[in-house]
């Protein structure tokens, strides 16, 4: 994917208040062809993705430059008024709110893996209700939702309880599609009691299956028979969605009612190109990562 610089600069811009100039000054115009291109980030670790969603640096106390995604540097759009900042399990999170989520240019070249983990603290004091609560969503035009991945947190009538939450994730490629769910006997108990938790989602290539953690511990496998290699066509992905869905931020989408943005609290948010191994899911809970 080729990032528009325009783009980024409007990223960069938007909510910050008009200035009057006071002044001048010549600078030297670069000659034609000397304008920067616009380069394609690609990581140099399994890391393809990472919102810490901290303030270390002077800018950013401008919101969405806080929410930036670590690798690329790249803010998020400047997000919905609603959404704002809390105490996280490391340093500061992202407070989610209905019907807001955070957007994001790109996940860089996460749309290239074949294997792949998503991973993130949630903290959330209450079931869904009537709604399923998305948490991220990986856009794309190629299929039925306008999405190649998602994860949502499904709501009570689908038996999820305030100790006990149905967990789907979502996933589309260019052989097909497949829901790993967490239901009934299965279901994960505890993640809805106000504290913080890990959560780890590793889709191995070699074994075609789904590995689940909580808190580092390994709560379920969920096997893809046969399936191999994830792939979709990267060309095809557009934007990446932390805490909701499309149409949380104005994608192109199902606008269905039932699906609603997370309304907890999201910290630490990491994508990787590989599938971690549990040792290294076991680092990210023990280092609050």
């Amino acid at each position: 994917m080729r990032l528009n610089t325009k783009k980024i600069a409007q990223l960069l811009l938007i909510g910050i208040p008009f200035v009057s100039l006071v002044g001048c000054q010549k600078f030297s115009r670069p000659a034609l062809g000397d304008y920067p291109e616009d380069v394609p980030v690609t990581p140099t670790t399994p890391l393809r993705f990472y919102a810490s969603f901290d303030s270390t640096t002077a800018d950013d106390k401008q919101i969405n430059i806080r929410f930036k995604d670590s690798i690329s540097g790249y803010p998020s759009f400047f997000p919905n008024s609603s959404l704002g900042i809390t105490p996280g399990v490391r340093g500061t999170a992202l407070s989610g709110a209905d019907g807001a989520a955070l957007n994001y240019l790109s996940a860089n070249d996460f749309a290239t893996a074949t294997s792949f983990t998503v991973a993130f603290w949630e903290k959330n004091s209450v079931p869904t209700g009537g709604n399923a609560q998305f948490a991220f969503t990986l856009p794309n035009k190629d299929y039925w939702s306008n999405t190649c991945m998602f994860i949502l947190f499904d709501h009570t009538g689908s038996g999820a309880t305030t100790d006990s939450a149905v967990v789907k994730f979502y996933v589309n490629d260019n052989s097909g599609d497949k829901w790993f769910e967490l239901v009934g006997a299965n279901r994960m108990p505890n993640i809805y009691d106000g504290n913080w938790h890990h959560l780890a989602f590793a889709y191995s290539e070699t074994t075609s299956t789904m590995s689940i953690y909580r808190d580092g511990v390994l709560y379920k496998a969920l096997e893809w028979t046969g399936h191999g290699q994830f792939k979709v066509t990267p060309s095809s992905v557009f934007n990446a969605v932390v805490g909701g869905m499309n149409k949380h931020v104005q994608l192109p989408g199902p606008q269905d009612s039932w699906m609603a943005s997370w309304k907890g609290s999201l910290d630490q948010f990491r994508l990787y190109n590989k599938a971690l191994s549990d040792a290294e899911v076991l680092a990210l809970y023990t280092n609050k990562q």
